[in-house]
């Protein structure tokens, strides 16, 4: 599946900036430190938007195209933030037999968003996932980490509900 790109505007600050630059400084002597580097960005900044990745690039003297590589290669990497509420709908051969595409499709259309991307309030992202080991309760999705099982399309509007408050 390939990444999304955010859609929404950066919103980086000062103090992040200056952190990075600060744990770029140190670790600049080693191009091998490139993906240490994009971690720590990612901690601060919470994914790797584009001018994030620039900055990577010319502090560690790499070309763009190396760091946007490496983050669309690896999975731990996000070019998307992530909302306050993170919705991961599993689509695992026991979910989707039993209605978690039919789930994700509600979630994208009540949302207004797609998987791999966020909402413009920051409220919610959305993911698909391919297994929560969870298949007795198929279909399965997470919200921040919370389980819900056995989900028809009707329960979409209630557990969007109690994240709405």
């Amino acid at each position: 599946m390939q990444k999304k790109i955010s859609k929404l505007p950066f919103k980086g600050t000062p103090e992040q900036e200056a952190e990075l630059k600060a744990f770029i400084a140190e670790h600049c002597n080693d191009e091998s430190n490139v993906m240490t580097v994009m971690q720590k960005a990612q901690d601060i900044y919470g994914y790797l938007p584009i001018e994030v990745q620039e900055m990577i690039a010319e502090g560690m003297g790499v070309p763009l195209e190396k760091v946007y590589g490496v983050a669309t290669f690896y999975a731990q990497f996000a070019l998307s933030p992530k909302g306050e509420h993170n919705v991961s709908v599993c689509l695992g051969t026991a979910c989707y037999v039993k209605g978690s595409g039919d789930i994700l499709d509600k979630f994208k259309e009540k949302l207004g968003i797609d998987v791999g991307e966020c909402t413009p309030d920051g409220k919610f992202s959305l993911e698909a996932c391919r297994c929560l080991g969870a298949c007795g309760l198929a279909p399965v999705l997470t919200v921040n980490g919370e389980v819900y099982g056995r989900l028809t399309t009707d329960d979409v509007d209630k557990i969007l509900a109690k994240y709405s408050e």
